[in-house]
Order: structure tokens, then sequence, then C-alpha cells
């Protein structure tokens, strides 16, 4: 247990942290999950409007180091591939 007044902020800092992390990260799902059910109802238009929404997200969540640059440019690439394959 922390024991400075130090620490003890430190702890409560990481706390507030955490949670906002875990917020952010729980919003990334639900767009990507957004774009995935507008691509397996076979709408064109509102896969590509969610895709366009998702995408900020990935590229800010990937800017400020929540997921790596390569996991928000493989989660782009798949779903566009898929956007794009719906006839």
């Amino acid at each position: 247990m922390a024991n400075t007044q130090q620490a003890r902020k430190r702890v409560r800092q990481a706390e507030e942290q955490r949670a906002h992390n875990k917020s952010q990260l729980s919003m990334m799902r639900t767009y990507i999950k957004k774009v995935v059910k507008a691509i397996t109802s076979g709408d064109k238009d509102e896969a590509v409007t969610a895709y366009k929404a998702a995408v900020p997200i990935l590229d800010r969540l990937a800017r400020k180091g929540l997921i790596h640059t390569n996991k928000a440019a493989r989660h782009k690439s798949r779903l566009n591939a898929k956007v794009q394959a719906i006839v």
C-alpha cells in the first residue's frame, strides 16, 4: 500500500487514467462493431458511413498510444477491404 502522500496521489491518478483508457478502448470496439454490423447487413452506404466514423477513432487512439499504430492500420485495412467487397 502507498505510504507517502505522493504515492497515494499517483495511485489515484493511475486509477483515473485506467478508467479513461478502458472507456476509450470500449468506444473503439463499439465503432468497429458498427462497421461489422453494417457489412453483414449488406448495406454499403451504411458501412461506408460507419467506416468513415471509425477511422478517426482508430487513428486518435494510435496517436495517443492506447493501441499500437500497426493495430490501427490492420483494423482499417481489413474493414476497408470488407466494405469494398460489398456489391
